[in-house]
């Protein structure tokens, strides 16, 4: 009698264990928290500790993600191979949306990325905005870079490294964009009409800026910064 009682037991985690796993939406998943939503975006801050995984989640809009610090990640598509992803330190990749997940952490540090929903993707592509007069560029600045990587969704994304001391002369924003940084940094901003204020961010910390604005940027703090910029 004792082993005809285990037996259904036994059947129902083996049919557990073959079941797919329930999606939750990328809102309900732990490792994904939102900072920050308006019209254009919503922006998640993830962090996956070694050898764990998110829930199966779902990604209904195009996304970007920026990378903070080097990690190996298992991305298991729905329905697909899982593919093993290397990310380096800053590096930045889109995505469109459309399917369900689960992040895989491999590697023995956490996984942490920054990733910005574009929420404004399905009109971009029934009404294509304005192309952008550079979708790929290199400009070398007095003491830095500054690199055009892509165009999605007519949203522009730029990486802009500075040593210290180095700037970006005085340039014009018509639109609103979204700094993201990837090392610590200190800047001051002068802005035409309105004088020069000092900016700090920590790796990973984000900042929101509207648009009709016209300065320029130098990295007063004590060692190279990085960010990278979404204009919409």
């Amino acid at each position: 009698m004792k082993s005809l009682a285990v037996l259904p037991v036994a059947l129902l985690l083996a049919v557990a264990a073959s079941s797919p796993a329930a999606e939750v939406e990328i809102t309900s998943e732990p490792s994904h928290h939102l900072i920050l939503q308006n019209q254009y975006v919503r922006v998640f801050q993830v962090e996956v500790a070694p050898h764990a995984a998110t829930l199966m989640h779902r990604h209904g809009h195009d996304y970007i993600f920026v990378t903070l610090g080097a990690s190996e990640v298992s991305n298991e598509v729905a329905g697909k191979p899982p593919v093993t992803l290397k990310l380096q330190d800053g590096e930045v990749r889109a995505t469109d949306g459309g399917f369900v997940h689960i992040a895989r952490n491999l590697a023995a540090t956490p996984f942490r990325n920054i990733t910005i929903e574009l929420l404004q993707d399905d009109k971009a592509r029934t009404s294509p905005p304005p192309k952008w007069d550079d979708d790929r560029s290199l400009q070398v600045l007095h003491g830095g870079t500054q690199q055009v990587l892509f165009v999605k969704d007519g949203v522009r994304v730029s990486e802009t490294e500075l040593q210290v001391a180095g700037s970006v002369p005085k340039h014009r924003h018509t639109r609103p964009h979204l700094v993201i940084a990837i090392t610590d940094l200190t800047f001051r901003s002068d802005v035409v009409g309105k004088g020069a204020s000092n900016v700090e961010m920590k790796s990973g910390e984000i900042k929101w800026v509207e648009g009709d604005l016209t300065h320029t940027i130098t990295n007063v703090g004590n060692a190279d910064a990085k960010f990278v910029t979404f204009e919409f």
